[in-house]
């Protein structure tokens, strides 16, 4: 009984040192942690990344950054971690996917409706120019008279 105790303890103490041994160094973990942060947005800002960000927000997402690193969590592991308790938001470049069509194509909607806008506009502006230009109501009876037998000439050839 004692020889099982005996070995039982020695197995757990062993493991631990394997444990230890195991962990990653703190340069390591700050390098990992400090190169996830700037690949998540803060939520409280939206701008920056959570390793620019002064919020209380993002210093909290970085330390939970850092819990999962020293966890042993890969870098997508942490990502998708993130992600599933803020959303896609989260992440600077979310996926391209149905619920995040609005954050990529936005901007491609905003300035093809203001093209767009800006083409018609140029169109009427050039029309009511061009109709101003050739109202009849600037000629007198005799160019009007000259003005209307030259188009009737054309017309008939």
């Amino acid at each position: 009984m004692l020889r099982a105790l005996f070995l039982s303890f020695a197995l757990l103490s062993a493991s631990a040192a394997f444990a230890q041994s195991a962990e990653l160094d703190d340069a390591t973990v700050e390098q990992r942690t400090e190169d996830i942060s700037r690949t998540l947005r803060c939520v409280v800002c939206q701008n920056q990344s959570i390793a620019d960000s002064n919020a209380t927000l993002a210093e909290d997402m970085r330390r939970l950054v850092e819990v999962r690193v020293r966890a042993g969590d890969t870098d997508d592991e942490v990502r998708a971690y993130m992600q599933t308790n803020y959303g896609d938001f989260v992440l600077m470049s979310p996926p391209v996917k149905p619920t995040t069509y609005l954050l990529w194509f936005s901007p491609l909607l905003i300035v093809g409706g203001g093209l767009i806008w800006y083409v018609m506009s140029a169109r009427k502006r050039a029309a009511e120019a061009t109709e101003t230009e050739l109202g009849d109501e600037d000629l007198s009876a005799e160019e009007q008279a000259r003005l209307q037998k030259l188009m009737d000439e054309n017309a008939s050839s």
